[in-house]
């Protein structure tokens, strides 16, 4: 016993006794040269340390790293460390438990700040779709514009149309901009549509007027009595005038020569509300029995159907719109081509038929 005691390095037996402690012998890597005093002040002192402060070992420190001192992650930290380490958790050893821990916390921590990263440059430098599609428009079409609105005007404010349904219900909607705003009118298109047939003149001309007008019905959500009324009084006017120039479309593209009027605006300011042929259109209307169809309506009218291109020259629609026009008027001429034929054959067949009825008489 005596022996052993001079080997303690000035400890007595009671503290040889002592490190046979398993507490003890767990603190026993981080012993220095200096004996058993020095090697307790050092335990003492990792002891101490707060357990939610990371591990920082001294540049001075030899050997394993205590295992006891091992950092337990923050509550967000352990989702990340259970998952990565979901495999090393059958294993015994609290060292290899530890260094697997670390190695997962680090690649966690990488896992977590990279889409960070990478979402904010690509917030910051990476243009949206919209700024690099972005087109310039008319001046009354902004950023903050109705989405339906704004493709209204991409789509259909300035082409030319000659169907007669799809005029009648632009005249419709024209007038109605008298009570609401095209924001407002475009939103429940679909319900003008359901509750005037699909804008079929015929079809809306055969329509009770007292139900129509009813209230409580949903044609009265829509616009005024008066301008329900006036709806059907129109249908009736143009189905007489289909029946006078074959055609709604014939009838009302011959007061702009069968071409659309190209304005040519550079700015929002110098489009006008009404002008002289709105005003001519208007009056004629007006004789024929048409309601609501003032000139300003009627102008309005003439722009959504592309009679009139009032685009400013800035937008991209300008353009498009007149290529329209044009592809629009060769299939217009080549109809009329295709028609005189048919009507020269119709003639050629009908004068061959009383030239040989003419001399079998004889």
């Amino acid at each position: 016993m005596s022996g052993g005691g001079g080997g303690g390095g000035g400890g007595g037996g009671a503290p040889r006794v002592r490190s046979m402690n398993v507490a003890d012998s767990e603190a026993r890597p981080v012993l220095g040269p200096a004996g058993n005093n020095k090697a307790r002040s050092a335990a003492v002192a990792v002891a101490r340390k707060p357990a939610s402060k990371p591990l920082r070992s001294k540049p001075e420190r030899t050997g394993k790293t205590p295992p006891e001192v091992d950092v337990v992650p923050a509550p967000a930290s352990n989702l990340s460390l259970d998952a990565s380490c979901s495999s090393d958790a059958s294993s015994d050893s609290l060292q290899s438990r530890s260094s697997a821990g670390k190695g997962s916390r680090s690649s966690s921590v990488d896992r977590r700040r990279k889409p960070c990263v990478s979402k904010a440059v690509t917030e910051s430098l990476v243009p949206s779709s919209d700024v690099l599609q972005e087109k310039k428009r008319c001046a009354w079409v902004t950023a903050n514009t109705e989405p339906c609105y704004a493709a209204f005007h991409d789509e259909e404010w300035g082409v030319p149309v000659h169907d007669d349904k799809k005029l009648f219900e632009l005249l419709v909607l024209s007038g109605a901009l008298a009570e609401h705003t095209w924001p407002a009118i475009l939103i429940k298109r679909h319900t003008f549509r359901e509750v005037f047939a699909d804008f079929d003149p015929v079809a809306v001309s055969k329509l009770n007027e007292k139900k129509l007008v009813a209230a409580g019905g949903t044609a009265s959500s829509l616009l005024s009595e008066q301008k329900l009324r006036a709806i059907v009084d129109n249908a009736r006017q143009i189905s007489k005038i289909v029946n006078e120039f074959g055609s709604f479309d014939k009838y009302i593209w011959n007061f702009v020569n069968k071409k659309p009027i190209v304005s040519k605006f550079r700015y929002s300011r110098q489009v006008p509300a009404k002008t002289a042929k709105a005003e001519f259109i208007s009056k004629d209307l007006l004789r024929r029995g048409f309601r609501s169809v003032t000139p300003t309506i009627i102008y309005s009218f003439m722009q959504v159907a592309g009679m009139t291109n009032d685009h400013l020259v800035s937008c991209f629609r300008f353009q498009e719109c007149i290529g329209a026009s044009e592809k629009s008027h060769e299939d217009t001429s080549k109809t009329s081509i295709e028609e005189r034929k048919a009507e020269d054959m119709i003639d050629l067949v009908l004068a061959r038929a009383i030239d040989e009825f003419g001399i079998s008489s004889e």
